[in-house]
Formats: structure tokens, C-alpha cells, sequence
């Protein structure tokens, strides 16, 4: 069984900065795919950033330039540097991993407040 436990969100000042990190635990996995994901109140779940295997990245307009997602594929784990946050990256925030046999799993979610 693959769980995923994030850690590092909290409150920060407009203009500060946060790094998430999602670690996957289990075995007989191997991850392909490393997403993270966000959530607002009343607004759908969006993709903000993702890493792939072979180490390419994307992000979402909106964060591009201020976030850098990372792994590291001996622990598994994925990180998400957010830096000059303002309050519309308040949110939610959730990891995903797609893994070479196709399952998804998500991480539990962890809240950032961004305080203006």
C-alpha cells in the first residue's frame, strides 16, 4: 500500500515563501509522474506544477517564475518551492503521484495562507 504525506504548508506574508514536500512510503513502487495540485474555496482543483521521470517540469501561468517543483527520486519525494507568494495562492495544496503501472495516489492536502 503507497501512502503519500505532505508537510510544509502554513501561514506566510504576501511575499514570502513555503516549501511543500510530498514523500511517498510503501514498496514494489515506481513512480513515474509527480504533480502538484491546489484547491481554493469554491474553485476547482488545478494543476501547478508537475516533474516527470525524465526530469522535465511544467507549471501552471500563474505560478511560473515564483514556484520550482524538484524530486528526489531516492526518497521519493517531490518538493514545491513557492516563493513571492501573494493571497491568490491560498489554497490547498495536494500531491499526486502517477506510478509506471498507472495507479494514482493523493496526498492528504496541506493548507497555505497567504495573508495580505
Amino acid at each position: 500500500q503507497v501512502q503519500l504525506v505532505e508537510s510544509g504548508g502554513g501561514l506566510v506574508q504576501a511575499g514570502g515563501s513555503l516549501r511543500l514536500s510530498c514523500a511517498a512510503s510503501g514498496s514494489g513502487f515506481s513512480i513515474n509522474a509527480m504533480e502538484w495540485y491546489r484547491q481554493a474555496p469554491g474553485k476547482q482543483r488545478e494543476l501547478v506544477a508537475a516533474t516527470t521521470t525524465g526530469g522535465s517540469t511544467r507549471y501552471a501561468d500563474s505560478v511560473k517564475g515564483r514556484f520550482t517543483v524538484s524530486r528526489d527520486n531516492a526518497k521519493n519525494t517531490v518538493y514545491l518551492q513557492m516563493n513571492s507568494l501573494n493571497a491568490d495562492d491560498t489554497a490547498v495544496y495536494y500531491c499526486r503521484f502517477t506510478m509506471m503501472s498507472g495507479y494514482l495516489y493523493w496526498g492528504q492536502g496541506t493548507q497555505v495562507t497567504v495573508s495580505s
